[in-house]
This record gives structure tokens, sequence and C-alpha cells, in this order.
């Protein structure tokens, strides 16, 4: 046993930080481990090679800087995590090892509004079926990030709106999940981890504090705020598509009027342009018919962007973040829709706050949301299983 204050229990202190370090960074040369725990140069020396003798983490030669250095990252089969993502119109599931590598990857499309028995069926058949084809040990699971789209109870964990999800009402996704496949299963809304996986792998990474905006059949945003996703003491912080912008507009389905999702959510902006382009246009279809210079296309997307543009100023306004990543089909237009986005905020926001923001397109397109729950489920796992094998396999020198 250890006693608090001994030179066992802060060896295991430590070993815990380096192996944090690692795991939610990817991969790390032993000078970034260095400055991210705060630990001395020959302590991570030291801890590196008994994590590497343990089988706990491979260490390859790497260059930072013109330098020679070594890259360190947990080993490929010291576990693995698993993702999965219910879209309104699709389920995509992904499987990861500790070192951030993605091993197999599946979407199929699906009415996940429907019922959630249904869409909790064939996510347990796709996660049976993925894990199979990459012929890992199941027992090397060490938990799965689950996203949904709307707003999780934080204490409850039930999802928050029958509105969003109307086949969905009363549900706790995270435990219907766990029964199904035996593992700890984190929840959190989509929004939530797109902001997630362009943090880690996307247009946010090397950022502290970002807003992800993704527009869709709705509209919601996550926030990063000092590397940390803020979600509010009830989950449902990132609303930004119920702000006001005219409290005389459409009606919107949380029952006010005029919000920004009425503006802007491919729901209310297809009606607008389906009368001269049929039926089942899509918002992947408005995307690529104004990038070839369809009039009608080009000008609704430029309103939408104008409009979302309002709602980033408000969070440039209260938060200050630096940079705002567009996400959804929404962000395929590039220019069309980040220029007036920048135009707005221009106008509306604090000139301070707009000065120092950038706006980009995401980087990991329908696949943000998915990667967020990988690193869900990274960010969630303990690292208990993990220094216990290297514990026992490696005498621990006390640093």
């Amino acid at each position: 046993m250890e006693t608090p204050g001994s030179q066992s229990s802060l060896h295991r202190a430590n070993l815990e930080r380096v192996v944090r370090a690692v795991r939610l960074a990817g991969s790390l040369t032993q000078a970034e481990i260095a400055r991210t725990t705060g630990l001395s140069a020959a302590t991570v020396s030291n801890i590196v090679r008994e994590l590497k003798d343990g089988g706990t983490v491979e260490v390859t030669p790497t260059s930072a800087g013109g330098r020679r250095a070594r890259s360190v990252s947990l080993s490929g089969d010291a576990g693995i995590v698993i993702g999965v993502d219910f879209g309104h119109t699709h389920l995509r599931v992904a499987i990861g090892n500790l070192a951030h590598q993605v091993l197999a990857e599946e979407s199929e499309p699906l009415d996940v509004d429907a019922s959630s028995a249904q869409g909790f069926d064939r996510a347990e058949e796709l996660v049976s079926r993925l894990i199979a084809a990459t012929g890992v040990d199941r027992s090397k699971v060490a938990g799965v990030g689950l996203g949904v789209p709307g707003p999780i109870d934080v204490e409850s964990g039930t999802l928050g709106s029958t509105a969003i999800l109307p086949g969905w009402g009363g549900t706790k996704p995270a435990e219907e999940l766990r029964d199904r496949l035996g593992v700890p299963v984190h929840v959190d809304n989509d929004a939530n981890l797109g902001a997630l996986g362009e943090l880690v792998w996307g247009s946010g990474k090397g950022v502290r504090d970002l807003a992800y905006i993704k527009v869709a059949s709705g509209v919601g945003a996550g926030l990063v705020i000092d590397g940390k996703i803020y979600r509010g003491p009830g989950g449902t912080a990132g609303e930004i598509g119920h702000i006001t912008l005219d409290e005389s507009g459409p009606v919107c389905r949380c029952g006010n009027r005029g919000c920004l999702e009425t503006f802007t959510a491919a729901r209310y902006v297809l009606p607008l342009l389906q009368p001269g382009h049929g039926p089942d246009l899509t918002m992947e279809g408005v995307v690529r018919l104004a990038r070839d210079g369809d009039p009608g296309c080009r000008r609704v997307i430029a309103d939408v962007g104008r409009h979302i543009g309002s709602g980033v100023a408000n969070l440039c306004n209260l938060l200050n973040p630096s940079r705002v990543v567009l996400g959804g089909d929404l962000a395929e237009a590039g220019e069309l829709v980040l220029g007036p986005i920048r135009e707005s905020v221009g106008r509306y926001a604090i000139p301070s706050a707009a000065r120092q923001l950038s706006v980009l397109p995401g980087a990991l397109g329908g696949r943000a949301e998915v990667l967020g729950a990988l690193a869900l489920a990274l960010s969630e796992m303990g690292d208990s299983t993990l220094l216990d094998g290297t514990l026992s396999a490696a005498a621990p020198a006390f640093t």
C-alpha cells in the first residue's frame, strides 16, 4: 500500500502525469512532456524509459526545431476506444487506439429521429462489426464516446429536448449503450464533440479558446475555454441557435420567435430555394450550386453567413474566443459563407475582440463529431490499468 507523500506515491503521481499528457496529445517529445507536466527533463527521461520497458509507451526518433528528438506515444496495443456519432440522418462509428490512430471507421444512413431503440440496435451491430474487422480483443476496449444531436442534462444523463429528437424522449443514451456494450460510455452533444474533434485533430489544434459552430438541421456551438469543453451547470451551454435575432420572426421549434436557427438551419433555408430547384434539394446541393455560380444559392448562403456572424459577434463580446471553426455541410462553401460571417463580426463585435478572432472552416468535415467522440473517450478514461501493467512489468525507479 502506498503512503501519501511517500516516494512511491510521488512516483505514481509522476507516472500518471506523463501518461495522461501523452494520452491526451497522442504523441509528445520528451521536451514537450516536461513543459506540459512541469517535471524535469531527467525525471521525464527516467519515467519514459520505465514506461517503455513496461510496454506502455512506444518511443520513435523524430525532429523538433531542426534537432533530433524522441516522440513518445502510448503503445498501439495498450487499448482501444470507440466513438459513436448519431446525426439526425446518419450513424457513424470509429475505433481508435490510445496513440490517436483510427483503426476503422464506417458510416451508414439512419433516421435517428424515429426510434432510439432502432438507433441503439444499429450502433451495437456496427460496433461489433468494426471490432471484428480490426481483429482487436474486445477486452481491450477502454471506453466509448457517444454523440447525440441534442442537449444532455449533466446530472441525470437524460436527453434534454424532445423537440429535437422526438423518438428519444426520456432516454439516457450513455446508460443504454453501456448496458449493451458492457463498457464505460461518456455522452455529449454533437456540437461539443465537433469542437473536441477539431481541437485535437483539426482547425482548432494549438489554440486554447474556440467556438465550433455546426449548422445542419439545427444550429449549435461547442465552446472550448482554456482547452476544455464548457458545458454549463445544466449541459446546455452553446445553444447559439436560440439567440433571438427578430422577436417578431418565425416561430422556432423551441417555442420562441426569430431564433438564429430559423434563419440559418437547413429546415428553414431549403424551402426558400426549393421552388426553383426542386423538392429534393439538400444543403450539400445548395453549397455545390453556389460554388458553381448559382445566384440564388449564393445569395442565400451569404444571408446565412451574415446571420451566423451576428451570433458569433455575441460570442465574441461575451467570451472573446481566439478562433471560430465552422462545421457541417455549410463549411464547404468556403469564403462564400466565411466572408459574410467575418463582415457581421466586424460590424457587431467589440473591435478588440473582432481583431483577435480568426474564422476558419472545419478541417474534419463530417468526421469531426465521431473523432470528437474518440477524443472524449480518451480524455475520460483512467490510467490505472495502464500503470498497473507498467509497474508489474518493470521495477520502479523512484524520481
